[in-house]
């Protein structure tokens, strides 16, 4: 009896030896994990977000007083240094950005003067091994000296001197590579990160810039375009330190971001008389030629494009697309009626998105209350680096290895400008197949008949060939379920679209209860897929498709 009671009071101490073990190694577990996480979150830190945390009298100011005081040393130095760098690096754009009415446009004198920029906040970045990367929140009320020769068409030669320059912004400062020689890093990059004010004037050395009309707004626009274009991030200027070649660090495309923009809804009216005509503004960089605009879509607050636009990436982790959509005044000034972004960085590559963005009124405050209306964007990132990454719309993303080498082959030897001009016409791809749409089942319709039921039908839409097909009439029920399976010969997959309406059958007609328009990029690229969508104009009601693409052939026009 003693041996058992020994053996069962052995056992169980050694049952709780290890639950405690068990239990410490997971509370020891659970504290590296947190510890990891607050690591990685401090590494992410901004410099607004270090100001936020540390309030003026607990902020490590004498950091910025130590490199404020240095910079006002070197000054004279830096001023020689980047006088020059902008001279070669902005000239350029500002020949690029040249009005219409200029002749020419360029640096007669450029200097920055003898008051250095104060630096107001600091932060360091989480980085690759073989670098350093910085935020400096940064402050510029300078006395710089610049002087741009201008000649306009009519041949009026003006200098136009930039004064009362005031700048505000956040820049970002990249040391790489590392090096085990004095200052310890080959090279600096430097690129502005965020610009949140810029004012200048603009004066003739001895005349009147109003005297001639419209300069003054052209020149302006000019200058700030070219500063958005030669240093705003992921644009980085590069300075050598140490003897080397540094032209890896220069910004690269990295991939391309494949848009279509389908569809807006319950956009607002800016019209007394009749609807808005509205047409979008997309871009990852806001610079002009690289802004797409869209067609004007007349009369209309829920306008359906189905456009598709092209953008090159070079930063997954910080850019991001932006969309504005504008009400067409005709030859008045267009009215903006909303805006929305969306990171690149929740974009999975080579997998199509779909989203439906709110629209606000400003992206620096996203918060709205009103209801401006949402915009319908499918979205497709494509990496160069990648080779299993399918796009639709590269003219060869079907083609073996082997049938893209001989075709390659056959183009090199014959005409090399045809390799060329079927890369320019990527957006005229013509994608062939027969799309097989299965209406399973749909749920959550709203009730329209007196008794709380409705009796519904689907009808399916191809929008550009207006190719119908319509399920059966179910009766009293807001839960059908019909599994009916149509096709479609699609001429053309990569611009068409499926719109699904739902209808309650009347004696008297039919009443719309709900919509859901679709693309056919992810049928295309997956083949097959069964997918519940929601249905626009309903609280909760969805319908499930079955949709399967069956490629026939892939021609360019």
């Amino acid at each position: 009896m003693g041996f058992f009671l020994g053996y069962i009071l052995g056992f169980a101490v050694a049952f709780g030896l290890i639950v405690g073990f068990a239990k410490y190694q997971n509370i020891r577990s659970k504290k590296r994990i947190d510890l990891a996480a607050a690591i990685a979150a401090l590494a992410r830190i901004t410099v607004q977000d270090s100001r936020k945390l540390l309030p003026d009298k607990f902020y490590p100011s004498w950091i910025l007083n130590w490199l404020n005081q240095h910079l006002d040393k070197i000054w004279p130095y830096v001023d020689q240094a980047a006088s020059q760098v902008i001279r070669d690096s902005v000239e350029p754009i500002l020949e690029q950005y040249r009005p219409a009415i200029l002749a020419s446009l360029k640096f007669s004198t450029l200097t920055l003067g003898t008051v250095a920029p104060q630096f107001t906040g600091v932060a360091i970045l989480e980085s690759e091994p073989n670098e350093i990367v910085m935020e400096m929140d940064m402050q510029w009320d300078g006395n710089p000296d610049i002087v741009l020769e201008i000649k306009t068409r009519v041949g009026v030669a003006l200098p136009i001197q930039v004064k009362n320059i005031g700048f505000t912004g956040v820049f970002r400062l990249i040391f790489k590579p590392l090096a085990d020689e004095f200052p310890c890093f080959g090279a600096v990059c430097f690129s502005l990160r965020e610009k949140r004010n810029l004012d200048f004037t603009l004066k003739v050395i001895g005349g009147d810039l109003s005297s001639i009309p419209g300069i003054s707004d052209a020149i302006e626009g000019t200058i700030r375009d070219a500063i958005e274009d030669s240093i705003t991030w992921p644009v980085r200027k590069i300075i050598p330190i140490l003897p080397g070649d540094y032209s890896y660090l220069e910004v690269k495309s990295v991939g391309m971001l494949e848009v279509k923009l389908i569809e807006a809804k319950e956009l607002t009216n800016k019209d007394l008389i009749g609807k808005s005509d509205p047409f979008a503004k997309l871009c990852i960089r806001p610079l002009p030629d690289r802004t797409k605009h869209s067609k004007t879509i007349d009369n209309q607050t829920s306008p359906i494009w189905n456009e598709h636009f092209e953008f090159e990436v070079e930063d997954t982790s910080t850019q991001h697309l932006t969309i504005k959509i504008f009400d067409d005044e005709g030859v008045q000034a267009a009215e903006l009626i909303g805006c929305a972004l969306i990171p690149l960085r929740n974009l999975e590559a080579g997998k199509v998105k779909d989203v439906w963005l709110k629209l606000v009124k400003d992206l620096d405050i996203q918060r709205d209350n009103k209801n401006r209306g949402q915009v319908h964007l499918e979205l497709l990132y494509c990496p160069f680096s990648t080779e299993n990454v399918w796009n639709p719309f590269d003219p060869d993303f079907r083609l073996t290895s082997l049938e893209k080498a001989l075709k390659h082959l056959t183009e090199d030897g014959a005409d090399s400008s045809g390799k060329e001009a079927a890369a320019a016409k990527k957006k005229d791809i013509i994608v062939r197949g027969v799309l097989s749409v299965t209406v399973v089942s749909a749920e959550g319709l709203p009730a329209t008949d007196l008794m709380g039921k409705s009796d519904p039908f689907v009808v399916l839409t191809m929008k550009k060939t207006e190719h119908k097909n319509k399920t059966r009439v179910l009766n009293d029920t807001l839960n059908p379920v019909w599994n009916q399976t149509f096709d479609f010969v699609v001429e053309d997959g990569l611009h068409e679209l499926l719109m699904v309406d739902v209808y309650d059958h009347d004696t008297f007609g039919k009443d719309k209860m709900g919509r859901c328009i679709l693309t056919l990029t992810r049928a295309i690229l997956d083949g097959e897929l069964t997918d519940d969508f929601h249905l626009d104009g309903t609280e909760s009601g969805k319908v499930k498709l079955h949709i399967k693409w069956t490629s026939r052939s892939i021609i360019k026009e």
